[in-house]
């Protein structure tokens, strides 16, 4: 891997795909999930019109009464989804102070019974604060179509410029890829106070778009320290999840990342789509060309990773992890 110091995030226009410089693009993308696993993504094609209706509707949301937040509380919910407020989520065993919505794909329960895995659970329908904010049910929904379109997009290309093959991941998120968003708030914070928005993690999926205000605060590890992912109008912030790690054997880049939380008297906010595999994937090794196979040391776990295994089980048992409060509604021995 280079060694060259980076000072900020690259910016790629997914636009150029389809066109004369797509050779170029795929090769930029290429070396932007090795070499820093983040980029801006522009050319995407989601209206802007869109976007701040997202963000409009999220703010409104995070201004209704508590109580009526609570009554959508994810604690209510048995596929995983709904509100938790600011310090109910921890990384790495301590509170993130944000407060979050959290949606998923838009689906029918499955039937549940004692043969049934763990993660099943996890498909279902949403809460939806529908009597105050009705806005919000098709506003997140087409939200969530339109960056699934983009994200697949995206791994397609990804596909491509590893192995040739647009199509060489499609069978683990063909049909019902696991689709999950959060419409995030960041409170601010004083001096004295810890300023853990979110703390430092990788994150499980294929691929995270954040769609950011003005006010700053996400930030990237690299070789050098930490940089900030500065807010850039009209882009996404893409970065590579674990799934696109072990798939490509190491060759593409996991980042771990931040979120500091603003100064007293601020606020912020934020949009994650994530797209992941179908819950009951089995995730591929690809077989790279020689040339790239030459660079691929192994992801940060070993190839032996459940992920490959379970994608399903291992993200539920993540998720427990995170949220303790949500954790008392399962069974322990799914905590391992």
């Amino acid at each position: 891997m280079s060694t060259t110091a980076i000072a900020t995030l690259p910016t790629l226009d997914i636009s150029e795909l389809e066109g004369p410089n797509r050779k170029k693009f795929l090769d930029q993308l290429r070396h932007a999930a090795r070499e820093v696993g983040f980029f801006y993504l522009a050319g995407h094609g989601v209206p802007e019109e869109l976007a701040q209706q997202v963000r409009d509707l999220s703010r409104a949301f995070f201004d209704l009464p508590e109580a009526e937040k609570l009554k959508v509380q994810m604690i209510h919910s048995p596929h995983f989804r709904g509100y938790n407020r600011a310090g109910l989520e921890l990384t790495r065993g301590k509170p993130d102070w944000r407060e979050q919505f959290d949606i998923h794909a838009e689906r029918e329960p499955l039937p549940q019974t004692a043969g049934s895995p763990p993660w099943s659970r996890l498909q279902g329908p949403n809460l939806w604060p529908d009597e105050s904010l009705p806005a919000l049910r098709p506003t997140l929904l087409e939200w969530q179509a339109r960056l699934t379109e983009v994200a697949i997009r995206l791994v397609g290309a990804f596909a491509e410029a590893l192995v040739g093959d647009r199509q060489a991941l499609a069978a683990i998120y063909a049909g019902s890829p696991n689709q999950t968003m959060k419409i995030i708030r960041y409170p601010g914070r004083t001096s004295d106070e810890p300023d853990q928005g979110v703390g430092a993690h990788k994150d499980s999926g294929l691929l995270t778009f954040v769609l950011q205000d003005e006010i700053g605060g996400l930030q990237v590890e690299t070789a050098d320290g930490w940089i900030d992912a500065v807010p850039r109008p009209g882009t996404f912030v893409v970065n590579i999840g674990e799934l696109l790690e072990l798939a490509s054997n190491g060759y593409l880049k996991a980042t771990i990342h931040r979120v500091v939380s603003p100064a007293a008297g601020r606020e912020r906010f934020s949009i994650a789509f994530f797209l992941g595999a179908r819950l009951d994937a089995e995730v591929p090794l690809l077989a790279l060309p020689p040339a790239l196979a030459a660079e691929a040391q192994g992801p940060a776990s070993d190839p032996d990773n459940p992920l490959f295994r379970n994608v399903g089980a291992n993200y539920l048992k993540g998720r427990l992890r995170s949220h303790p409060d949500v954790a008392q509604r399962y069974h322990a021995d799914l905590l391992g």
